[in-house]
């Protein structure tokens, strides 16, 4: 009855597997496949249609088909061009067809007359015959049926690594294993949701029937994948509100307008009702963990300045320390990526509150102070002195102790993961949490990547905020450019220009030392020019951008550094050189460094000739809308490791595309919600299987603390 044969477990060594043996599996071991398991697990990547059963009659010019037969001729000769090229001749029951491949000599000696084939391609008529160009060939044993399955798996490979070895190991996996697998999924899903049997399932997905059962045994994993993520992002959520309390900030409506009145204009409509959504969070006795969304220059500093202020001038209950007079106050911190945004927020912080004589006091933790000052810096913030601290992460995280820690602002969430913010928890303290990123995410990708989080979205700019013009720039067409940017600085116009690289390097791309004296003694030789990089000291940095911001410099030649975080109002032009070189967020991103002020921005993106495609610049100068942006940008790249150990120390996902796959999340993640909201622990013994495979797979990475089971 045990279909699975002697011996043969789901632990069992490939090697042992007929067909395998140690030479095989030992290359496969590369790929990460070492057990009978791993093998049932290496999902396709790709399907080819291999049946060779469509009819010679039938084909149809550039439309996918495969076609039997056995080799009639081959001959391999020299073109009048000098390409060499392979013809060979197929017969099939309905007559013969023509295959030819180009420049691959070595290729000749596997077409012998008399063997067997299926060839797979797109057909062109060649006067009365049919032809095959480059087609892709399976090769068939003399007794082999032409069409055992509809679909062809393609696997993920590496070097050395054919796609011969993983099938033969996969093959011998699902015959001797794959009813070993233990369904994971509750019978009730599998049921409600009408989804394969996780046996069934694996066997479609590698051997499909057809394309029916391909989408159903797709569905039955992408599913499974989504809800385990989901549940273990609320399960995770579920341990912090348990476990963790933290302090009530009661804005009320004084407090609510006594703070708006500290910023030169009034908060957008979006912006009052993401300040609401705040509030109603830090209102209540567990941490806020939300994240922020905002295209760029859409006011996500003045939001979390707000909750820092509301914050700080929130006194601490008179019983947690009765003495004190006048009471103390909770802190609050906002965490930078980089310096220069880090004295960014600072200097905006400082001046709302010059404005009105605030007695709160705030403090810069930033790389390069002199030990003396920081220790001092370090010790005030541990004696709640200072109210409001604005640093970079590391330094934060590694060095800050707070006497009455009330809130954390993360800026840029996509460098600061769910671990990171996990290391925030200190002691007894439990700090609400606001995390922010101008890098728009579609929001069933953001369900799924920050599931830990609500999450709420700034979805409007300022008034008189126009959308920056944006263009692109080839080869041809740069003098003509540099005549219009001279042109619009002797208007009284700062601009930047952006170079990929600080280094020479053997990519072909300016590097700022080359690009800055090329421009200084050439395009713009006629301006003040200033330098700015990440190697730089910090000192040096600040003072560059104070001078850029008092008028010093017309023009500010930078590589990436100025991405985030840098507000000059009265810089509205930008040159971004070597443009391919940037992700299409990063061109976002540093765009929005001239949409600040009033005069409209305008953006020139450097490439190659216009006649040359280039999809993401196309992209990026075609729309301002970061959100559309960043849909584009996963139909250009995609979702590749969102979620993997550089995002947020999880494991990658494997089947699931978040984009394509944005309805299932959605369903996944209301379902996760419902079965959590019934069993916050997964107590029931109809979880037992799926609470053991939750925590294998992300059990340590979220710490989730659920109880192990059977």
């Amino acid at each position: 009855m045990d279909e699975a044969g002697p011996g043969v477990q789901l632990a069992t060594r490939l090697e042992r597997l007929p067909g395998v043996g140690s030479t095989r599996a030992a290359k496969l071991a590369r790929l990460g496949l070492e057990t009978v398991r791993d093998a049932l697990m290496h999902f396709p990547r790709d399907y080819r249609d291999f049946t060779g059963g469509h009819r010679l009659n039938d084909l149809v010019e550039g439309t996918h088909a495969s076609l039997a037969g056995t080799i009639q001729d081959a001959a391999l000769r020299t073109t009048a061009r000098g390409r060499s090229m392979l013809a060979v001749q197929v017969l099939t029951d309905e007559g013969p067809v023509r295959c030819v491949w180009f420049n691959m000599p070595f290729l000749a000696g596997r077409f012998t007359v008399g063997r067997r084939l299926v060839v797979a391609g797109q057909p062109r008529g060649n006067g009365t015959a049919w032809e095959f160009s480059h087609p892709e060939v399976r090769w068939l044993d003399d007794d082999e049926d032409a069409s055992p399955v509809e679909w062809l798996a393609i696997y993920p490979l590496t070097d050395g690594v054919q796609q011969s070895h993983v099938r033969m190991a996969v093959q011998a996996a699902l015959d001797l294993a794959a009813d070993r697998l233990e369904e994971s999924l509750p019978e009730q899903i599998l049921a409600t949701k009408g989804l394969l049997p996780i046996a069934e399932a694996i066997r479609s997905l590698h051997r499909p029937a057809s394309q029916e059962a391909l989408e159903a045994a797709r569905r039955r994993f992408v599913y499974q994948e989504l809800l385990m993520l989901q549940l273990a992002l609320r399960l995770h959520r579920g341990r912090q509100d348990h476990q963790q309390a933290a302090p009530p900030i009661d804005i009320d409506s004084r407090l609510d307008h006594r703070i708006k009145a500290l910023f030169p204009h009034p908060f957008t409509a979006a912006q009052a009702r993401v300040c609401e959504e705040i509030a109603a969070d830090m209102r209540k006795p567990m941490p806020m963990n939300r994240l922020l969304q905002g295209d760029v220059g859409s006011g996500k500093t003045a939001v979390a300045a707000y909750c820092m202020l509301a914050t700080a001038a929130t006194a601490i209950p008179p019983q947690a320390d009765a003495s004190a007079e006048p009471p103390p106050r909770f802190q609050a911190a906002i965490m930078a990526p980089t310096e220069l945004l880090a004295r960014q927020h600072y200097q905006t912080l400082t001046a709302l509150l010059a404005e009105r004589g605030s007695e709160l006091e705030v403090g810069l933790l930033v790389g390069g102070q002199p030990a003396a000052v920081r220790r001092k810096l370090l010790n005030r913030i541990a004696a709640g002195d200072i109210q409001l601290v604005v640093g970079t992460q590391a330094l934060i995280c590694s060095e800050a102790a707070f006497a009455h820690l009330g809130l954390v602002v993360i800026d840029e969430q996509h460098r600061f993961g769910v671990l990171q913010r996990a290391l925030l928890r200190q002691g007894g303290s439990d700090p609400h949490m606001l995390v922010m990123t101008a890098t728009p995410i579609p929001r069933t990708v953001a369900h799924a990547v920050y599931g830990d989080l609500d999450i709420s979205v700034i979805d409007e700019l300022p008034p008189g905020r126009q959308p920056v013009a944006t263009y692109r720039v080839g080869a041809e067409q740069i003098d003509q450019w540099w005549d219009f940017f001279r042109r619009k600085l002797r208007e009284g116009r700062q601009g930047y220009v952006v170079v990929p690289t600080v280094d020479e390097s053997g990519r072909d791309v300016a590097s700022i030392s080359s690009a800055f004296e090329s421009l200084a003694n050439g395009e713009l030789e006629a301006f003040r020019l200033g330098l700015l990089h990440g190697r730089m000291k910090p000192d040096r940095k600040a003072g560059i951008m104070a001078d850029f911001r008092a008028g010093r410099f017309d023009v500010l030649v930078a590589t990436s550094v100025i991405e985030v975080g840098i507000d000059v109002p009265q810089a509205t032009l930008m040159t971004i050189l070597d443009a391919e070189a940037f992700g299409l967020a990063q061109l976002h991103q540093l765009r929005g460094r001239v949409a600040r002020g009033r005069v409209q921005g305008i953006c020139g993106a450097v490439s190659e000739a216009t006649a040359t495609p280039a999809p993401r610049i196309e992209a990026f100068v075609s729309t301002s809308d970061g959100f559309a942006l960043a849909e584009q940008d996963l139909l250009l790249r995609g979702p590749g490791d969102i979620l993997g150990s550089r995002q947020s120390g999880a494991p990658p996902l494997y089947l699931a595309d978040l984009l394509r796959d944005g309805s299932v999340v959605a369903e996944a993640r209301r379902d996760a919600l419902d079965i959590f909201t019934a069993d916050p622990t997964l107590h029931d013994p109809a979880y037992d299987r799926l609470k053991r495979v939750l925590l294998g797979r992300w059990g340590k990475t979220l710490n989730l603390g659920l109880e192990t089971v059977g």
